[in-house]
């Protein structure tokens, strides 16, 4: 039986933009703008602009507090998520490029949420490790290196709370995780976390199709 979903286009794409809630501000709209034009075909590693306000929604309907990002790129995303944490609000965002990052910063300032953000530079998979053991999440981000997801996931999981939400970008993969003749390794790695997560009792999973795809983890 066929799918009733729609197929996105960018007429569609700026329409559903302009009718989320919060909307996208100016200072969005730049610092997409600007990693466009500095990154070139890398502007890609963006997160989806219909993504930013669905953080930001996310993370005020949970009401989170305390989110941990791992991949932060130009931090269009650490913006949204930022946005829509509770006082007292803290993102930790973990990327392995300053140079990237600081694209950002001057965007969260403007925003006013620059102060809410701390950044960690380095590989993830040792950096999150020194998280205190007792540390509690409410809300958490990947999207960094797909081949890491598993282990990101291990990391965070615990710390998070009862009802806390762990995300997951680029989980349809431009829909190669259905396609059997796509056997990279990082295709292959998306389709094992899926599996994973949806076999995970500790969590209530959900895939949704949004941007490149989410994985949506709430912690039981």
């Amino acid at each position: 039986m066929a799918g009733k979903g729609i197929t996105m286009n960018e007429e569609l794409a700026a329409y559903l933009v302009a009718h989320c809630d919060p909307p996208r501000s100016g200072v969005h709209n730049r610092l997409i703008e600007h990693t466009a034009e500095l990154m070139g075909d890398l502007s890609v590693m963006q997160v989806a602009p219909e993504q930013g306000p669905w953080l930001t929604f996310m993370a005020r309907l949970i009401g989170a507090r305390r989110a941990v990002e791992v991949g932060t790129f130009t931090g269009y995303s650490a913006l949204c998520i930022a946005e829509g944490l509770a006082e007292p609000a803290r993102l930790t965002c973990f990327d392995i490029s300053s140079e990237f990052v600081d694209v950002g910063r001057p965007f969260w300032a403007e925003a006013g949420v620059a102060d809410r953000i701390e950044v960690v530079i380095g590989p993830a998979s040792e950096n999150l490790a020194d998280l205190r053991a007792d540390e509690t999440i409410d809300l958490a981000f990947i999207d960094a290196d797909k081949t890491g997801y598993a282990a990101y996931y291990e990391e965070l999981l615990p710390r998070i709370r009862p009802g806390g939400l762990l995300i997951a970008d680029n989980t349809l993969w431009s829909g190669r995780v259905v396609d059997a003749d796509v056997t990279d390794e990082d295709t292959e790695a998306i389709r094992a976390f899926n599996d994973m997560v949806v076999a995970d009792e500790r969590v209530d999973a959900l895939l949704v199709n949004i941007g490149d795809g989410l994985m949506l983890a709430r912690k039981r």
